[in-house]
């Protein structure tokens, strides 16, 4: 299987009770020389700066045209309506087309139950993230432009705290959530249980 590229796609948001969730997409050539991001890996695994660090060095490598890689969101409202499943599956079709992906020339690797359009070539790997660089990279692309995101929306919802919890369910967000109510950007599906005082 000589592909010219190789892919990998990788989701973050999945669980918080705020915010979209991101699903980014990597796309390197079969040789891309690794040592040019040496930090890569699981981005769970990793701080928040060092994903910075991996983040900032992608985007260089990308204005060289070393690498490309897309980040799509998808919000509340669509998790709510359609599930997560789906919102899912909306923000990886729309990552890989960015990408402008031809499938006779590349093979797609994705994180846990991902599954990419049929036409492509393509293997899901179980926690993938850890075990395959182009799906950590992918990971950590999605988790950094997510973050970025719940950062600049705690400006407009400051009493959340999105910019200390990315809209995950700590206690403390559950406590603003029962004390506030919930947000545009909450999903109502996943706080049904946070009863307001």
């Amino acid at each position: 299987m000589n592909k010219k590229w190789m892919v990998g796609v990788d989701e973050a948001g999945r669980g918080p009770l705020a915010g979209p969730v991101a699903v980014g997409a990597v796309k390197v050539p079969e040789d891309f020389d690794w040592s040019l991001l040496p930090e890569v890996g699981d981005s769970k695994k990793l701080s928040a700066g060092a994903r910075d660090v991996v983040f900032n060095r992608a985007k260089e490598l990308r204005y060289r045209g070393l690498l490309d890689f897309s980040v799509a969101q998808v919000g509340s409202s669509v998790i709510d309506s359609m599930g997560i499943v789906f919102a899912i599956n909306v923000a990886m079709t729309r990552c890989i087309k960015r990408l402008q992906l031809e499938p006779k020339t590349c093979h797609i690797k994705l994180d846990g139950a991902l599954k990419a359009h049929q036409r492509f070539t393509q293997e899901t790997i179980i926690k993938g993230d850890d075990k395959e660089k182009v799906i950590g990279l992918a990971s950590i692309v999605a988790k950094v432009t997510r973050d970025k995101y719940m950062k600049r929306i705690s400006r407009r919802y400051p009493q959340y705290g999105f910019e200390e919890h990315m809209g995950y369910g700590t206690k403390k967000h559950r406590a603003q959530i029962a004390k506030c109510g919930k947000s545009p950007i909450h999903r109502v599906s996943y706080c049904k249980n946070i009863k307001t005082l």
